[in-house]
């Protein structure tokens, strides 16, 4: 039986967790209720909890509703009712219980504070297996329709849950983007169980042992290869370490946006690297002789291989070399940074810019071309 983390404190790994989390669903909620292509928004936690800790700390259920009021409930008072739906599921029947009473007393305080007499908000609850519920009509109706925005949280415990086939079906939902949790060094110390066989290919797997520290960059590189080669689809981990074992954090979604967005969240917690809650590539620490926070060694050689790539001429063009970027879970700046580095080797057709955000809405005018010298 998978342990009950709600019995105790959530520990500084799982406070770091739920961080994330939060900010990247505080990033997510504006972008799609202020969408006019949007109809409905769906926010799915599958692995719901009772909600809170022992000493009242939010779990996912709890924060989630928090950030959709928006600051000074700038939210919540602008969209109509019903058109954002929480659905959470716990299989744990006495824990479903007490999440529902957690959620009921937390909206209760909100109501009381906002003057309004019900929540604009509607919340489902269910009590099912994970695959069950996944593959129920009514959720694979609104994840397969185009016209909802859905944010799909998969707190999963250890790593059986998200499979290969999970995985793809929600790469190809649209509008869809989602986080999973998943416990990488028990997949890279018990690669070849059959336990471990049964939900994942591990010789596509190829696995380090000299660094055990980035297990979790290389069970993320094998869902990048579970994505079909001509889709445009981001992927972008964040390694939590507790103890001598790696977790980690596995972000999807089809759009530009979301990448950019989610890599801030990413970035703010790891000035490094922007993946991990240690030094994931030994740079120098802050407050060191030789640290600089714009050159550690994540950024240094990313440069160098974007640097190849626009030379060789496999990157063409600005949109191109800053999708390459996000593909790669660097922020856009380092684009331009490289392009002011090479100024000397290439020549630009077309007008000149450093736009590095939402990439997506760069119009004709704003892509420019690349020759080299």
């Amino acid at each position: 039986m998978a342990k009950d983390i709600n019995k105790k404190a959530f520990d500084d790994a799982t406070k770091l967790k739920l961080e994330i989390f939060r900010e990247c669903f505080k990033e997510w909620l504006p972008v799609f209720i202020h969408s006019p292509f949007v109809e409905k928004v769906f926010i799915y936690d599958f692995f719901a909890g009772s909600g809170i800790d022992s000493e009242n700390n939010h779990g996912s259920p709890l924060i989630l509703l928090d950030e959709a009021k928006g600051e000074d409930q700038m939210f919540c008072s602008k969209v109509p009712k019903g058109r954002v739906v929480f659905g959470y599921n716990e299989k744990i029947e006495t824990k479903r219980t007490l999440l529902e009473t957690n959620v009921t007393n937390h909206l209760t305080e909100c109501l009381s504070n906002c003057g309004r007499t019900e929540c604009v908000y509607n919340v489902a609850y269910g009590s099912f297996d994970f695959k069950e519920v996944f593959e129920r009509p009514t959720v694979s109706t609104i994840l397969n329709n185009p016209k909802y925005g859905k944010f799909i949280l998969l707190d999963q415990y250890g790593f059986k849950e998200v499979d290969n086939d999970v995985f793809k079906k929600l790469t190809e939902s649209p509008r869809t983007d989602f986080i999973f949790f998943i416990s990488s060094s028990f997949i890279r110390r018990f690669k070849e169980h059959p336990n471990i066989l049964k939900y994942f290919e591990t010789n596509r797997i190829n696995f380090d042992e000299s660094k055990p520290k980035e297990c979790h960059k290389y069970v993320a590189n094998y869902f990048r290869t579970l994505i079909p080669k001509k889709t445009e689809f981001y992927l972008h981990q964040f390694t939590i370490k507790k103890g001598s074992n790696y977790y980690g954090l596995i972000f999807g979604t089809g759009h530009t946006l979301g990448m950019e967005k989610f890599l801030k969240v990413c970035w703010d917690k790891d000035k490094l690297s922007g993946e991990s809650n240690f030094s994931m590539y030994n740079d120098y620490q802050p407050n060191t002789l030789f640290y600089t926070e714009t050159n550690t060694v994540r950024i240094n050689d990313y440069k160098e291989q974007l640097k190849k790539s626009i030379l060789t001429r496999k990157i063409s063009n600005n949109l191109d070399g800053m999708k390459h970027a996000l593909h790669n879970g660097v922020p856009t700046r380092a684009y331009v940074e490289v392009i002011e580095e090479i100024k000397d080797k290439i020549e630009i057709v077309g007008k000149f810019n450093k736009k590095i955000t939402n990439i997506h809405r760069l119009n004709e005018s704003d892509i420019y071309q690349i020759k080299i010298k």
